[in-house]
């Protein structure tokens, strides 16, 4: 019960990281020009993203919505299958649960998502996101990383 309590209260307060990050965005993005940071590498921008990743699926709001609430409910349902025994596996289950609710706020409130956190490296240039969506990268960068070490052990 105790691990159970503590996880929601880390979901609850990424999830919060997550919305007033975006609002301070909004608030302060929404009507200009990106803010460069550091130059050729890193800006802060504002980006209303009607899609999901990358952009793909622009203007499914609902569908992707729909797949957020299953996704979620799937992996609440076969968390013991899905997540490792442990602490890792116990931040993973955080950091997704946390980064799906954070972008389902926005998609069911708002009808997009806000993004902002805007990467580039000369010209290459990384897609603009936010922290839940980081939350889910590192969560499944993890889970990828505890795959492989189950393997080779």
């Amino acid at each position: 019960m105790k691990r159970f309590a503590v996880a929601t209260a880390a979901v609850a307060h990424l999830v919060l990281l997550d919305a007033v990050a975006k609002e301070i965005a909004a608030a302060l993005l929404g009507k200009s020009a990106a803010v460069c940071v550091i130059p050729g590498f890193f800006n802060l921008a504002y980006v209303e993203n009607r899609g999901c990743a990358w952009g793909m699926f622009q203007g499914s709001v609902w569908p992707l919505a729909a797949f957020g609430f299953a996704a979620l409910a799937f992996l609440v349902w076969k968390r013991k299958s899905v997540f490792p025994p442990g602490k890792t596996g116990a931040i993973c289950e955080v950091l997704l649960y946390s980064g799906i609710i954070g972008n389902l706020i926005d998609r069911v409130f708002r009808g997009y998502v806000i993004d902002f956190l805007d990467f580039h490296l000369a010209s290459r240039h990384f897609p603009c996101f936010n922290l839940a969506d980081a939350f889910i990268s590192v969560a499944a960068a993890l889970l990828i990383a505890c795959s492989f070490a189950k393997r080779t052990s």
